[in-house]
C-alpha cells in the first residue's frame, strides 16, 4: 500500500463521492478511481460501493477507514513534529461549553506568549461529538465532562475541576421565588445535552428528587444560545454557578434557589492513550490545565 492510495481512499470516504474527492485533492476523477481500485486489488477486497447518492464504504472499507485515518493522522503529527523543530506548528483541540467560556481565554493568552506563531484550531462541542475526533486524532485533545458509563479504551481522562449546577431563569422570572423543584416541573426547560439522548443533568436533577422529568424540554449544545433564549422567554435551565457569574450570563439571568440535591459532574481532559502529544500540543494542554486549576482555586 502506498501512502497516496491511503490518502485518496480516506478522501473518497470523507467526501462521499469520487467527484468531490477529486475536486478536493485537485486531480482527475479517473486518477482517484484508479488509485482506489489499485488499493482494492492489492488488498483483494472491495472497499467502496457506488450508489445513486455517491460512494459508500463496504464493511471492509469501514474497517480500513477507521485504521487508515488514525495512521494518516499519526503521520501528520510526525510531520508537524518535524515542522515544529523548524519553528512552525499547528494544533487542534476541542472544548466543552463551560471550558470554552471560562478556561480557554486564559489558556490561549498563556500559550500565545510562548508560541506566538503557532496556528490553533478550537472546536466547541459536547463529548459525544469531540471524543471520536480525539480517538482518530483529528483533535490533539479535548476537555469536557466525563460521559456516564465506560470510557473508550483508546482514550484516557484526567480530571480538572468539578461543576455544580444551579437552576436559572431570566431576571424577574415569574417563578423566581420558587423554593421546591416540584414547583418548576411544568415549566418549559432548556437542557444542555445532545438532542435525543436521555440521562443528562436535567433528567438526573428531577430523578434524584423523586420526580418525573419535565414535560417539555428543548435540548441544546451551546450555553450562548441558552442564555439568549432564557433572557427572552420564561424558560428555565441549569448551568454551573461559574457560568452564571460570568458577564455574558449574570446581566440577564438569575438563580432560582430551589432546595434539594442538584447535579454536578467532573470535567477533565481527554487524550489518546497510545499517542503522545506533540511538543506544542502538550504546551497547549498544559496551558488549559493551568487555567482550569486557577479557575477552580478562585471559586
Amino acid at each position: 500500500m502506498r501512502l497516496k492510495q491511503i490518502q485518496d481512499f480516506i478522501t473518497v470516504i470523507e467526501a462521499g463521492s469520487i467527484h468531490a474527492a477529486a475536486r478536493r485533492i485537485g486531480v482527475s476523477q479517473p486518477a482517484i478511481t484508479k488509485s482506489v481500485r489499485g488499493l482494492e486489488a492489492e488488498l483483494d477486497v472491495q472497499l467502496v460501493r457506488r450508489t445513486i447518492h455517491g460512494v459508500v464504504p463496504t464493511p471492509a472499507g469501514r474497517a480500513l477507514f477507521v485504521r487508515a485515518r488514525v495512521a494518516h493522522n499519526e503521520l501528520r503529527k510526525a510531520k508537524e513534529e518535524m515542522t515544529q523543530l523548524e519553528g512552525d506548528s499547528s494544533i487542534a483541540f476541542g472544548v466543552g461549553p463551560t471550558a470554552g467560556m471560562l478556561v480557554v481565554p486564559g489558556a490561549i493568552a498563556d500559550f500565545r506568549r510562548r508560541y506566538p506563531s503557532s496556528r490553533v484550531r478550537i472546536l466547541e462541542g459536547l463529548p459525544i461529538t469531540l471524543l471520536p475526533l480525539v480517538r482518530d486524532e483529528t483533535l490533539d485533545f479535548a476537555t469536557g465532562g466525563r460521559p456516564d458509563g465506560k470510557l473508550d479504551p483508546a482514550l484516557q481522562f484526567r480530571p480538572l475541576f468539578r461543576h455544580d449546577f444551579v437552576v436559572v431563569g431570566r431576571k424577574g422570572h415569574p417563578m423566581r421565588n420558587a423554593r421546591l423543584l416540584a414547583q418548576l416541573r411544568d415549566a418549559d426547560w432548556l437542557s444542555i445535552q445532545p438532542y435525543g439522548l436521555p440521562g443528562g443533568p436535567l433528567d438526573r436533577m428531577f430523578s434524584s428528587a423523586g420526580l418525573p422529568g419535565p414535560k417539555q424540554t428543548i435540548q441544546c449544545e451551546s450555553y450562548q444560545i441558552i442564555v439568549a433564549v432564557l433572557s427572552k422567554s420564561d424558560m428555565l435551565s441549569i448551568m454551573t454557578s461559574w457560568l452564571l457569574a460570568a458577564p455574558f450570563a449574570r446581566d440577564s439571568l438569575q438563580q432560582i434557589p430551589v432546595g434539594g440535591s442538584l447535579p454536578s459532574y467532573t470535567a477533565g481532559m481527554f487524550t489518546r492513550k497510545d499517542s503522545p502529544l506533540t511538543r506544542v500540543a502538550a504546551a497547549m494542554a498544559k496551558a488549559v490545565m493551568v487555567a482550569a486549576r486557577r479557575l477552580a482555586h478562585a471559586t
